[in-house]
């Protein structure tokens, strides 16, 4: 009998692997009031989710815990991914939290992704585009509330590090409906006044209250202006589209007016470096001109020019000297080219010369003459042809060839009547 009867453990491993396989429950979609929420020190999130009739126990550990837009708290209204399981230990059900919204901002958090990603692919956010902020602005502008935190800490921050800097606030609504198209207005009025950088931000608040730095004419209006802009929304962990848009993007609007100017007391330290370096390079470079100056009054030149001129003089009359002789050989030279001439054996005997180039003549004549098929002709010889080509063996003929003989006086035509 009492095979019967199972172990809590046994009945409880039993409907958690009920749970596990019921593919309902492995992606529950459930929304909710958090209560007994404990943040562990591990980083996991303990809680329970609650509403009217019911509550179910919760859990988050810390790899998806750590992804979270917000702060979760008790009271919060929530919407959560997650499977259902038995935990084992105490029998009970519950949530593995995947990962989860604050209720009535799921939409907003699907609207802002969109429009991120469509404003990503058309470049707005390329790092290409994005304009280098001033090192030292003349006049900034700030678009934000005329009222609040915000603008008390970048006026007062801006007056602190560098007060010579003038600063112009465009009162700008920045919450609400109509805050959208009061920010774009204002980013393209800036334009009119000669700024060197732009803040455009707010203090911190909900998602509800940053959206409109979420909107896309904002976005745009930040991406045509001319100006270099800061954007400064919420706080370091909040990041809007304008974030993405902006040439730089600071935590917070205390930082964005950091990054907007530099501090007065780093300037003049800094200037007073570089005062100290150029007199010290000034310095070195008298230092050396001295030294140069000295050498040039020292110089033998300057000390003895006599001396200077005297070698001159010497060095000159040397030059004249082998310039005469060099002229002298030159005459000598030419004076005896002309007595060579002069006495040539071509210009003492040119009639002897004519014979014996007469006699040269005519030997070269006696050869040629000699060489010359015309006189071997002459003395009764004769050159065959047959097809204008010379014979030169009876191989080369048969009988009815026809053969042309050149004589010393003419030619004859003749054809063959036997071949020998």
């Amino acid at each position: 009998m009492e095979d019967k009867y199972l172990t809590v453990s046994a009945l409880t491993r039993y409907l958690k692997a009920k749970f596990d396989s019921d593919t309902n429950l492995r992606q529950v979609f459930l929304k909710g009031e958090i209560s007994n929420f404990k943040a562990h020190t591990t980083g996991h999130l303990y809680f329970s989710v609650k509403d009217e009739g019911s509550k179910i126990n919760a859990i988050m550990f810390r790899g998806n815990a750590s992804k979270l837009n917000f702060t979760p708290a008790d009271g919060s209204k929530v919407l959560m991914v997650g499977r259902i399981s038995v935990y084992e230990a105490t029998g009970s059900y519950q949530i593995y939290v995947d990962d989860m919204l604050e209720d009535g901002v799921g939409n907003l958090y699907v609207a802002y992704e969109k429009l991120k990603k469509e404003l990503a692919k058309e470049g707005l956010f390329d790092e290409s585009h994005k304009k280098p902020i001033p090192k030292i602005p003349r006049r900034v502008g700030v678009i934000t509330a005329s009222t609040g935190a915000a603008i008390r800490d970048i006026m007062t921050t801006i007056a602190r590090r560098f007060p010579i800097c003038e600063t112009i606030l465009f009162p700008t609504l920045v919450q609400g409906d109509n805050a959208k198209f009061d920010i774009a207005a204002n980013i393209k009025k800036a334009k009119d006044y000669n700024l060197d950088v732009l803040i455009v931000g707010r203090g911190g608040g909900s998602i509800e209250d940053l959206w409109p730095f979420n909107e896309e004419i904002v976005a745009r209006a930040i991406y045509e202006s001319d100006i270099p802009i800061i954007s400064a929304v919420g706080h370091e962990v909040d990041f809007t589209i304008a974030d993405f848009v902006a040439d730089l993007r600071a935590p917070t609007p205390t930082a964005a007016a950091e990054l907007a100017v530099p501090n007065m007391s780093d300037l003049i330290k800094h200037i007073n470096q570089l005062s100290i370096r150029l007199n010290e390079g000034m310095n070195k470079k008298i230092k050396y001109q001295r030294l140069y100056l000295d050498s040039i009054k020292n110089s033998y030149v300057i000390k003895s020019p006599m001396i200077m001129f005297e070698n001159k003089k010497q060095k000159l009359d040397l030059l004249n000297q082998k310039l005469n002789e060099l002229i002298l050989r030159n005459i000598t030279a030419s004076k005896d080219k002309i007595n060579n001439l002069k006495n040539s054996y071509i210009l003492t005997n040119p009639s002897n010369i004519y014979k014996d180039k007469k006699n040269e003549l005519k030997n070269i004549i006696d050869k040629l003459s000699l060489l010359n098929p015309l006189n071997v002709l002459a003395r009764g010889y004769s050159i065959t042809y047959i097809n204008d080509k010379v014979l030169k063996s009876v191989s080369k003929v048969k009988k009815g060839d026809k053969l042309k003989i050149k004589l010393t006086d003419g030619t004859i035509d003749t054809i063959v009547e036997k071949v020998e």
